[in-house]
């Protein structure tokens, strides 16, 4: 009777894969010119046809189960061969789930001063009409609540959206239990993370960091701070072993390149670094995580 070989030891880690891929590159580097422009031919090639293989491979999936096409994209190595091949972008919810979601991050605030909030009506393209509810309705503060509460939660998860409208009745009185404070008057972080101090960010370079099994790397021009994934949209290998050089981030494993100030890939056009919203709070900085 034949020994089956564990399913551990058939799969080969990314790491393999990638240094496998870089061995090659490195002896057809030492080839002339002539030989490595009819390798580069023969790469675009093949990648064509396995493009077009994913492509119907994504479609048949798709018809038969989403289930299933999200969990294989979880995978790093998926995930990274569909981004190299243009073939899936960062998933964005539908809006009024994103709304909702940015709802969700003042309730806590809202509800400590026996408050809350609810959707009333989204307005295309632009604009949102919400309503605050209980003792934040008709408080004093209700105005600061929105604006540094509520709409600024809004706008984060949903940057298209330019106009938070209050649809509450405009009187305000004191209520009951005498709160004519809002709940974001001292505190405006509710929702977000605190990552690093500004100090710790190396002006003109990158700081990696993770926060619940997402792999960031925030990056500093002077006072304005900006988060990526750390992930090289060529094959998903880490960026923060990669080398800055004027303002220009380069992948150490096949020297993809990425502007910092914009996320944009020099190498492959369209393959723009996936940004996460950051802010900064006095020194700290902090990052909203879907």
């Amino acid at each position: 009777m034949t020994q089956s070989t564990p399913v551990s030891e058939n799969r080969k880690t990314l790491e393999t894969l990638v240094e496998e891929i870089s061995r090659y590159e490195h002896i057809i580097g030492q080839w002339d010119q002539n030989q490595q422009v009819v390798v580069e031919r023969l790469k675009e090639a093949v990648e064509e046809l396995h493009k077009e293989g994913l492509t119907r491979l994504i479609r048949s999936v798709k018809q038969e189960s989403m289930r299933a096409l999200r969990s294989a994209v979880e995978d790093e190595i998926v995930y990274g061969l569909l981004r190299y091949h243009q073939l899936i972008k960062p998933p964005t919810p539908p809006l009024e789930d994103r709304i909702q979601q940015a709802l969700e991050t003042v309730r806590p605030g809202l509800k400590s001063h026996n408050g809350d909030v609810e959707l009333v009506a989204i307005k295309l393209p632009d604009t949102v009409e919400v309503r605050l509810i209980g003792t934040c309705s008709n408080c004093p503060a209700s105005t600061l609540t929105m604006k540094q509460g509520v709409e600024q939660a809004i706008k984060t998860y949903c940057p298209e959206i330019t106009k938070v409208v209050s649809v509450n009745n405009s009187s305000k009185v004191t209520n009951n239990n005498g709160h004519s404070s809002s709940p974001f008057a001292s505190s405006q972080e509710i929702g977000w993370v605190a990552l690093a101090s500004i100090d710790e960010i190396p002006n003109g370079g990158i700081l990696p960091l993770e926060i619940e099994g997402l792999k960031l790397i925030l990056t500093r021009q002077d006072e304005q701070v900006i988060g990526y994934r750390n992930s090289c949209n060529h094959l998903a290998m880490p960026l923060d072993t990669g080398k800055v050089e004027d303002g220009i981030l380069t992948c150490l494993y096949h020297g993809f390149k990425y502007r910092l100030a914009t996320g944009e890939c020099l190498t492959a056009p369209g393959m723009s670094l996936e940004v996460y919203p950051v802010k900064r709070s006095g020194d700290r900085v902090l990052v909203r995580v879907s």
